[in-house]
């Protein structure tokens, strides 16, 4: 009986972890509209605050984030996530140690207090890694007022660990440190992130 049990615990587990990597992989199909097979994509979803990696059609990491507060937009000024297809356009911090804070993109040779209780941080800090994306679509995300890349959109690791899975940063996608330095290594330059 017991065993039956888990059997078919195990069963209703796998089709319905199954169930949502394909409603994922449908999404992007759909919105890009293009044959994805042989192609390394990261997903990020507002709704659920993860990010997902995609490597020839197989969801083989995701990561807990946090996007904004402020909710989605593209407007410059508004602090707001904005959606819609990107690119790695610049991939930053390979020397930088985990919890090195960056200014400006550039490791200041400390190391960040990561709050893990939720807590803010007075100098809501960039660390770790940065990728740096270029939006794709104009009048979306790539434009006069509304460019991803000129309002200095990342994903980069953060302080503030604490308030990862809920949104909380000014723009960016926020991850822990740990899950940054992993997803940077890899991605490259050019590898397509869809948010949505």
């Amino acid at each position: 009986m017991v065993k039956t049990l888990i059997t078919t615990l195990l069963l209703i587990s796998s089709f319905m972890y199954t169930s949502n990597d394909e409603l994922i992989l449908s999404s992007i199909t759909d919105y890009l509209n293009i044959n994805i097979e042989n192609k390394t994509i990261i997903f990020v979803s507002i709704d659920a605050q993860k990010l997902y990696l995609i490597k020839k059609n197989i969801i083989i990491k995701s990561y807990s984030i946090s996007s904004s507060e402020y909710g989605i937009g593209n407007k410059n000024g508004s602090n707001k996530t904005p959606l819609g297809l990107h690119t790695i356009a610049r991939k930053i911090g390979e020397k930088t140690p985990i919890n090195g804070r960056m200014i400006a993109r550039v490791f200041t040779g400390e190391t960040s207090i990561i709050y893990l209780d939720g807590s803010r941080s007075k100098t809501d800090d960039i660390t770790s890694r940065i990728l740096w994306l270029q939006g794709e679509e104009d009048e979306i995300n790539k434009g006069e007022n509304i460019d991803s890349f000129k309002r200095y959109i990342y994903i980069h690791g953060t302080s503030e660990e604490g308030l990862i899975g809920q949104p909380a940063s000014h723009g960016c996608i926020r991850l822990k440190n740990k899950d940054v330095i992993d997803l940077y290594k890899d991605v490259a330059i050019g590898t397509l992130v869809l948010i949505l």
